[in-house]
């Protein structure tokens, strides 16, 4: 267990969350002697945050929880301009519709899992346009940029990496440390945070918010980092055949949702429950011991508990019970989910690979041919073995749709109007 003293720490310690820590001892100390405030920076380039966002969501979650104060800093500012951490290739620049658009969407997800309000610990959101979109450029660069060395900044990893592949990096996204640097200050400022955290890929980005702080302020800033989580097959977490495991319901069923937690591999288990389950430890160490087949029972806390959290005990439950009747007792679930096509597409012959691209099973026809050739497509549970093959009304079944399958666990009802 972990030697840390204070709740905060000791909590995300033992559950999985750190990674890095500057100053663990100092950090550990504060947060026991009072409430702390923290942040995490979240970028709006998209209508929802996807699964790969869960992690940091959690770690507000469990600061709240231990009594301290959390803000989630949504990037309104910095989304104009596109982090370079991680990243091959420049940002889409979007409009500020579009970015206060995709902000309404992300909002929603943070309630389900922070209390905001004026509390002592309840969570502030926060925008980073309200100071960014603002600043004087002329006034900036003399208050702010000259306290940033290129050379330091040059040696970054993120900077590197494009550079050492010679890959564009433009002086826009080169700016991109700086205002993230500087809203750790900003945020300091306003309501005396004092710690930034994020994945690990954001520690060189972080340090520098805590250097500024010093050289401007002479605050005491601190970092903490979570590791960045991939498979045990190595594969990056959050991404499916169809793309991301997006957190919002009209982008991603509930259902699908459950599933894709039904679905994590053996090695996942007990670290997925602990990361994105808000179950107690004891109660993860007794699933984490099943064996065999019964790891199986254990997935389904993991499926029942997540989707839980995302959309409800009542939508976690629904997706249960359709993927029990589904799978184990064999029967027809109409709560499977339902894609609307045109009769018209039907009468004329809807080709099985654009029906399995529509489904979200596959990203592309070609994709969908290599299903078909390993015996993965199933329509109305019947193998597909032609990749020309049609479907027309005759394919109906009773209940008025067609049941088109991908291996044994995804499944989706088409359905004519």
């Amino acid at each position: 267990m972990s030697a840390y003293k204070s709740d905060f720490l000791h909590t995300l310690a033992s559950r999985g969350f750190i990674h890095q820590v500057s100053e663990p001892e100092a950090l550990d100390a504060l947060a026991k002697k009072g409430a702390v405030t923290g942040y995490i920076g979240f970028d709006c380039t998209a209508a929802s945050l996807h699964v790969g966002s869960l992690l940091p969501i959690m770690m507000l979650h469990w600061m709240q929880q231990t009594g301290h104060k959390p803000i989630a800093l949504m990037g309104g500012g910095t989304t104009r301009v596109g982090d370079p951490s991680g990243k091959d290739e420049s940002r889409r620049i979007l409009t500020d519709e579009m970015i206060n658009e995709n902000l309404k969407g992300i909002r929603a997800i943070f309630s389900k899992f922070l209390k905001f309000g004026d509390g002592k610990s309840d969570a502030i959101m926060a925008n980073n346009a309200d100071w960014l979109n603002a600043l004087n450029y002329i006034d900036f660069l003399r208050d702010v940029g000259k306290h940033f060395s290129v050379n330091r900044m040059l040696a970054f990893d993120s900077v590197k990496m494009r550079l050492d592949r010679q890959q564009e990096l433009s002086f826009l996204e080169f700016n991109y440390m700086i205002l993230q640097a500087y809203d750790f200050v900003e945020l300091h400022k306003r309501t005396g945070c004092i710690l930034q955290m994020g994945g690990s890929d954001q520690w060189g980005n972080i340090i520098n918010g805590i250097d500024l702080g010093r050289r401007m302020m002479n605050a005491q800033l601190f970092a903490l980092t979570s590791p960045l989580i991939t498979t045990s097959s190595g594969a990056k977490m959050g991404k499916t055949a169809a793309g991301a495991v997006w957190l919002n319901a009209d982008l991603m069923s509930p259902y699908n949702y459950w599933q894709y937690w039904r679905n994590t591999e053996d090695g996942d288990v007990e670290r997925f429950l602990k990361l994105f389950t808000v179950l107690p430890l004891d109660e993860i160490a007794r699933l984490a011991a099943l064996k065999g087949q019964d790891i199986n029972e254990a997935k389904k806390v993991l499926a029942n508990e997540s989707t839980a959290l995302v959309h409800g005990r009542a939508a976690a439950d629904e997706a249960a019970g359709t993927a029990r009747k589904t799978f184990e007792d064999g029967t027809f679930a109409e709560s499977l989910p339902t894609i609307e096509i045109p009769r018209a597409q039907l009468d004329g012959g809807y080709g099985v690979l654009t029906a399995a691209v529509a489904a979200g099973f596959v990203a592309s026809t070609g994709e969908a041919r290599r299903q078909i050739k390993g015996g993965g497509l199933k329509v109305n549970d019947e193998t597909v073995s032609d990749e020309k093959m049609t479907l027309t009304a005759k394919n109906l079944t009773p209940e008025g749709v067609i049941k088109l399958s991908l291996g044994r666990k995804r499944h989706v009802l088409l359905k004519p109007v």
